[in-house]
Protein backbone atom coordinates (compact mmCIF):
# COMPACT_ATOMS: atom_id res chain seq x y z
CA UNK A 1 0.00 0.00 0.00
CA UNK A 2 2.68 2.67 0.73
CA UNK A 3 4.61 1.97 -2.22
CA UNK A 4 1.41 2.09 -3.96
CA UNK A 5 0.47 5.60 -2.30
CA UNK A 6 4.27 7.15 -2.89
CA UNK A 7 4.37 6.14 -6.81
CA UNK A 8 0.93 7.41 -7.64
CA UNK A 9 1.58 10.36 -5.43
CA UNK A 10 4.49 11.29 -6.95
CA UNK A 11 3.33 10.60 -10.47
CA UNK A 12 -0.16 13.03 -9.47
CA UNK A 13 2.04 15.77 -8.23
CA UNK A 14 4.50 15.59 -11.55
CA UNK A 15 1.00 15.46 -13.74
CA UNK A 16 -0.96 18.28 -12.36
CA UNK A 17 1.70 20.49 -11.14
CA UNK A 18 0.61 22.92 -13.86
CA UNK A 19 -3.17 22.32 -12.67
CA UNK A 20 -1.88 23.16 -9.27
CA UNK A 21 -0.23 26.45 -10.45
CA UNK A 22 -3.28 27.37 -12.64
CA UNK A 23 -5.58 26.87 -9.41
CA UNK A 24 -3.04 28.44 -7.25
CA UNK A 25 -3.42 31.37 -9.15
CA UNK A 26 -7.37 31.04 -9.58
CA UNK A 27 -7.43 30.71 -5.69
CA UNK A 28 -5.11 34.06 -4.97
CA UNK A 29 -7.49 36.05 -7.06
CA UNK A 30 -9.84 35.48 -4.61
CA UNK A 31 -7.63 37.39 -2.22
CA UNK A 32 -5.92 35.53 1.10
CA UNK A 33 -3.13 32.95 1.40
CA UNK A 34 -3.39 29.91 -1.37
CA UNK A 35 -3.05 27.42 0.91
CA UNK A 36 -5.32 26.37 3.98
CA UNK A 37 -4.00 23.61 6.65
CA UNK A 38 -5.80 22.32 9.18
CA UNK A 39 -4.98 19.72 12.23
CA UNK A 40 -6.75 16.36 11.35
CA UNK A 41 -6.08 13.02 13.23
CA UNK A 42 -4.57 10.18 11.25
CA UNK A 43 -3.73 6.29 11.52
CA UNK A 44 -2.94 5.67 15.09
CA UNK A 45 -4.20 9.31 16.33
CA UNK A 46 -1.17 10.93 15.07
CA UNK A 47 -1.75 14.23 14.57
CA UNK A 48 -0.70 16.36 11.58
CA UNK A 49 -1.61 18.94 8.95
CA UNK A 50 -3.74 18.54 6.07
CA UNK A 51 -3.29 20.47 3.06
CA UNK A 52 -5.78 21.91 0.79
CA UNK A 53 -5.86 24.75 -1.64
CA UNK A 54 -8.31 27.56 0.20
CA UNK A 55 -11.68 27.81 -0.80
CA UNK A 56 -13.14 29.61 2.14
CA UNK A 57 -12.65 33.64 2.84
CA UNK A 58 -9.62 33.86 5.00
CA UNK A 59 -10.72 33.32 8.93
CA UNK A 60 -13.73 30.77 8.20
CA UNK A 61 -12.77 28.53 10.98
CA UNK A 62 -13.31 31.24 13.41
CA UNK A 63 -17.02 31.65 12.05
CA UNK A 64 -17.45 28.00 12.83
CA UNK A 65 -19.57 28.42 15.96
CA UNK A 66 -22.03 30.73 14.41
CA UNK A 67 -22.86 28.65 11.76
CA UNK A 68 -22.58 25.12 13.00
CA UNK A 69 -26.74 25.72 13.95
CA UNK A 70 -27.34 25.52 10.38
CA UNK A 71 -25.48 22.85 9.87
CA UNK A 72 -26.98 19.96 7.25
CA UNK A 73 -25.55 17.09 9.30
CA UNK A 74 -25.84 16.26 12.79
CA UNK A 75 -23.30 15.43 14.95
CA UNK A 76 -20.03 17.02 15.60
CA UNK A 77 -19.36 17.72 11.54
CA UNK A 78 -20.58 21.20 10.47
CA UNK A 79 -21.31 20.36 6.68
CA UNK A 80 -23.83 22.97 4.30
CA UNK A 81 -24.40 22.78 1.20
CA UNK A 82 -24.66 26.86 0.69
CA UNK A 83 -21.75 27.73 3.45
CA UNK A 84 -21.91 31.90 3.00
CA UNK A 85 -17.55 31.51 3.71
CA UNK A 86 -17.16 29.43 0.37
CA UNK A 87 -15.36 31.47 -1.85
CA UNK A 88 -16.33 32.03 -5.91
CA UNK A 89 -13.31 29.94 -7.12
CA UNK A 90 -13.85 27.83 -3.91
CA UNK A 91 -17.02 26.72 -5.06
CA UNK A 92 -15.46 25.45 -8.73
CA UNK A 93 -12.64 23.87 -6.84
CA UNK A 94 -15.15 21.67 -4.19
CA UNK A 95 -17.62 20.82 -7.00
CA UNK A 96 -14.61 19.16 -8.41
CA UNK A 97 -12.41 18.66 -5.65
CA UNK A 98 -9.55 20.11 -6.58
CA UNK A 99 -9.09 22.09 -3.44
CA UNK A 100 -7.88 18.36 -2.29
CA UNK A 101 -5.07 17.70 -4.66
CA UNK A 102 -1.98 18.96 -2.33
CA UNK A 103 -2.58 16.07 0.02
CA UNK A 104 -0.40 14.35 -2.46
CA UNK A 105 2.07 16.30 -0.39
CA UNK A 106 0.48 14.41 2.70
CA UNK A 107 0.40 10.91 0.81
CA UNK A 108 4.70 11.60 -0.15
CA UNK A 109 5.21 12.30 3.62
CA UNK A 110 3.30 9.58 4.83
CA UNK A 111 0.83 11.30 6.77
CA UNK A 112 -2.08 9.82 4.04
CA UNK A 113 -2.70 6.98 1.78
CA UNK A 114 -4.19 7.57 -1.79
CA UNK A 115 -7.38 5.36 -0.37
CA UNK A 116 -8.60 5.31 3.16
CA UNK A 117 -11.31 6.66 5.42
CA UNK A 118 -10.92 10.53 5.31
CA UNK A 119 -8.63 11.94 8.38
CA UNK A 120 -10.99 13.74 11.18
CA UNK A 121 -10.69 16.60 12.80
CA UNK A 122 -9.80 16.55 17.02
CA UNK A 123 -13.44 17.74 17.64
CA UNK A 124 -15.09 14.91 15.70
CA UNK A 125 -12.71 12.05 17.09
CA UNK A 126 -13.08 13.65 20.67
CA UNK A 127 -17.37 12.90 19.89
CA UNK A 128 -16.82 9.58 18.47
CA UNK A 129 -18.24 6.43 20.55
CA UNK A 130 -15.70 3.89 21.44
CA UNK A 131 -16.15 1.62 18.65
CA UNK A 132 -15.70 4.58 15.88
CA UNK A 133 -12.07 4.98 16.84
CA UNK A 134 -11.44 1.62 15.22
CA UNK A 135 -11.19 3.89 12.10
CA UNK A 136 -7.90 4.98 12.73
CA UNK A 137 -6.35 2.01 13.00
CA UNK A 138 -5.39 2.31 8.68
CA UNK A 139 -3.82 5.36 7.34
CA UNK A 140 -6.88 8.18 6.25
CA UNK A 141 -7.07 8.80 2.84
CA UNK A 142 -7.74 11.22 0.36
CA UNK A 143 -10.61 8.86 -0.80
CA UNK A 144 -12.44 5.88 0.10
CA UNK A 145 -16.33 4.67 0.32
CA UNK A 146 -17.79 8.12 1.67
CA UNK A 147 -16.12 9.85 -1.80
CA UNK A 148 -17.50 7.37 -4.41
CA UNK A 149 -20.98 6.66 -2.21
CA UNK A 150 -23.14 10.01 -2.40
CA UNK A 151 -20.44 12.50 -0.22
CA UNK A 152 -22.53 15.45 1.13
CA UNK A 153 -26.01 13.27 0.92
CA UNK A 154 -24.84 10.75 3.60
CA UNK A 155 -25.67 11.58 7.05
CA UNK A 156 -22.72 11.02 9.76
CA UNK A 157 -23.86 7.50 10.75
CA UNK A 158 -23.17 6.14 7.43
CA UNK A 159 -19.73 7.92 7.16
CA UNK A 160 -19.01 5.78 10.41
CA UNK A 161 -20.07 2.75 9.58
CA UNK A 162 -18.18 2.92 5.71
CA UNK A 163 -15.23 3.47 7.32
CA UNK A 164 -15.09 0.59 9.41
CA UNK A 165 -16.42 -0.99 6.39
CA UNK A 166 -13.33 0.02 4.92
CA UNK A 167 -11.42 -1.28 7.58
CA UNK A 168 -12.39 -4.57 8.21
CA UNK A 169 -12.49 -5.41 4.07
CA UNK A 170 -9.41 -3.36 2.91
CA UNK A 171 -7.45 -5.21 -0.21
CA UNK A 172 -5.13 -3.93 -2.85
CA UNK A 173 -8.33 -4.89 -5.02
CA UNK A 174 -10.82 -2.60 -3.05
CA UNK A 175 -8.07 0.14 -3.48
CA UNK A 176 -8.13 0.25 -7.36
CA UNK A 177 -11.41 -0.26 -7.29
CA UNK A 178 -12.04 3.02 -5.31
CA UNK A 179 -9.46 4.60 -6.99
CA UNK A 180 -11.16 4.06 -10.31
CA UNK A 181 -14.51 5.25 -9.07
CA UNK A 182 -13.48 8.74 -7.85
CA UNK A 183 -12.75 10.73 -10.52
CA UNK A 184 -16.37 9.98 -12.11
CA UNK A 185 -17.52 10.34 -8.35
Amino acid sequence: KRAIDLTGAAAALVLAAALLALLALLVAADGGPVMFTQERVGEGGRRFRMWKLRSMRPGAEDELPTLRPQSDVDGPACKMRKDPRVTASGRWLRRFSLDELPQLWNVIRGEMSLVGPRPPLPTEVAAWPGDARRRLSVPQGMTGLWQVSGRADIPIEQWVAMALEYVHSWSPRLDLWLQMRTVPA
